[in-house]
């Protein structure tokens, strides 16, 4: 199978809804299209993260990532944090993962940034290993505080 990744735009609005649905469903969320499409659409029109997503060779979407800008005081630098990473389940464990999470990585030196901050649930192992083998390293020694509003 041949993979593709490019970076989404509006022309890519429902491909992109569809996985990003998806992806909310496998965080436990109801289904909701029209939701998707909503928040899609508002990132992407006001330039708010930096989406890629993948697709074969007969344009079915495999998978995307979404990157969110950030910024260090102390570096004086910025950085992205990879809020989402979905692989539709009929692509698993082809390289679909590895291929948007390069492509991330590539976008990040491109834009000079210090480099890509991520989180994962504890036990989600095989994004856990994906992460690892490319060279990703857990936090430790920090906590993280979180004011629900």
């Amino acid at each position: 199978m041949s993979i593709s990744v490019k970076r989404a735009t509006i022309e890519n609005l429902n491909e992109v809804s569809e996985l990003f649905n998806s992806y909310r469903v496998f965080y436990k969320q109801d289904s909701d299209l029209d939701l998707a499409i909503s928040f899609i659409t508002d990132r992407l029109n006001n330039n708010d993260s930096v989406i890629f997503y993948s697709h074969d060779e007969d344009g079915n979407a495999l998978g995307f990532t979404q990157l969110y800008p950030t910024f260090s005081s102390v570096s004086a630098k910025s950085s992205w944090v990879l809020n989402d990473l979905y692989v539709s389940s009929s692509a698993r464990r082809l390289g679909v993962g590895k291929k948007l999470m390069d492509t991330a990585k590539s976008f990040a030196i491109e834009t000079k940034s210090k480099g890509i901050a991520l989180e994962t649930c504890e036990d989600n192992l095989n994004a856990q290993a994906l992460y690892e083998s490319l060279g990703y390293e857990k936090d430790v020694g920090v906590y993280n505080y979180f004011l629900s509003l």
